[in-house]
């Protein structure tokens, strides 16, 4: 039957839904995520009502977990023993991860983090009451090993190395930080919220990307997002670490539900997103992955060329989705765009916008942004 209070009430929403940018009609050029795919959102709607957090309620939404956990323990090369942590994003698993490395060296008070890492430590180090130990970049905008090496002492939590900075894409020298902090016995998390769904089809693309997984033995975990190249829903983003048997260490009793103890943060948490990933991992697999990796690099390259054909140098030359376009004025930029719009990202550090050339960036809508952006430049003066 009619129901016109609900009417009116999705009246609303829609009438502020459509004051946001979308994916799908292609014009956002400066975010790591991207559309879901269909297949994602027909999932999540089927696990609306589940509850990881109470397991016997939900055996089967706890299935799928370990399921899509068993993918992604395939796709990082992770050992037999060890185990996976799903929560709400990159931030959440990169919290789970220092948390960790902490309770292993409970009296160390120093994380070591490159200058480009994400803005996430900044907030575990304030949790957490820990300095942050900043390392700089190389000329190729990568953490300085040399410098991580004299920087390790006995008051080291861990080392975290990038792989897919937020900034630029660029992907630290693991398997250094790796054999270093193997020969320190030091916690060495990798980041790879960005490049995780990235760096392994690349690789098998033949591009020349460096390991980043736990085939580098000194790797410890690895943090990787589901809602960002792995094309799913928001949020989802995952913990994995080497040795199941630490997860104890992030785990605390829970007398009042199903679960005899429960690791890291967060006691509720829906399937919902975990279904949406599993269900994008399984219609795509890695032959399909690897086809989505390929097409954005092939596109990834047509804008760089576009960009330096209009005169305009990049910061550095895109590893891998991610372009940094040297700019005067990078926030009057993001504004005119944004009026016009279309959404950048500016990097006010490095004088720059970026451009992450996501799925829903085709060369059609590639072909459609630089016009706006060759007369903006001009008003700028950056042309």
């Amino acid at each position: 039957m009619p129901n016109a209070k609900e009417d009116k009430i999705l009246e609303k929403l829609k009438q502020q839904r459509e004051k946001d940018f979308s994916f799908s009609k292609g014009n956002i050029l400066g975010s790591m995520c991207t559309q879901p795919y269909p297949i994602a959102k027909k999932a999540y709607m089927m696990f609306l009502e589940t509850n990881l957090g109470d397991p016997l309620l939900f055996p089967g939404s706890k299935e799928i977990e370990k399921k899509y956990i068993d993918f992604l323990k395939k796709l990082l090369n992770a050992p037999r023993n060890s185990e996976g942590l799903i929560g709400s994003g990159g931030t959440e698993s990169n919290l789970s991860a220092i948390w960790l490395a902490k309770k292993i060296n409970p009296k160390r008070r120093e994380l070591i983090v490159p200058q480009s890492a994400h803005f996430s430590f900044e907030k575990i180090a304030s949790i957490m009451d820990i300095k942050l130990v900043n390392i700089p970049l190389d000329k190729d905008y990568r953490m300085d090993a040399n410098v991580v090496r004299k920087k390790i002492n006995n008051k080291t939590i861990a080392v975290v190395g990038i792989a897919g900075s937020t900034e630029l894409g660029t992907i630290d020298p693991i398997p250094e930080l790796g054999r270093i902090c193997y020969d320190e016995n030091v916690f060495l998390h990798v980041d790879a919220a960005f490049g995780g769904y990235i760096i392994p089809f690349l690789k098998k693309l033949e591009y020349n990307v460096p390991d980043f997984d736990f085939k580098v033995k000194g790797v410890s975990s690895i943090t990787i997002d589901a809602h960002k190249m792995g094309c799913s829903a928001i949020p989802l983003g995952s913990l994995v670490i080497r040795d199941k048997k630490w997860m104890g260490k992030i785990s605390v009793d829970t007398p009042y539900i199903s679960s005899v103890k429960q690791p890291g943060i967060l006691a509720t948490r829906s399937a919902a997103p975990v279904a949406a990933a599993y269900a994008v991992a399984e219609y795509l697999g890695f032959e399909g992955y690897k086809e989505i990796m390929e097409t954005c690099m092939k596109n990834t390259m047509y804008v760089k060329k576009r960009i330096e054909d209009l005169g305009l140098n990049l910061i550095t030359n895109p590893t891998m989705n991610v372009l940094a376009i040297k700019l005067k004025n990078p926030c009057k930029t993001v504004d005119l765009l944004t009026k016009q719009g279309w959404k950048v990202n500016k990097m006010s550090r490095l004088s720059s916008i970026r451009i992450v050339v996501m799925p829903h960036i085709t060369k059609k809508v590639i072909d459609s942004f630089i016009p706006v952006f060759k007369k903006t430049c001009r008003k700028t003066g950056d042309l």
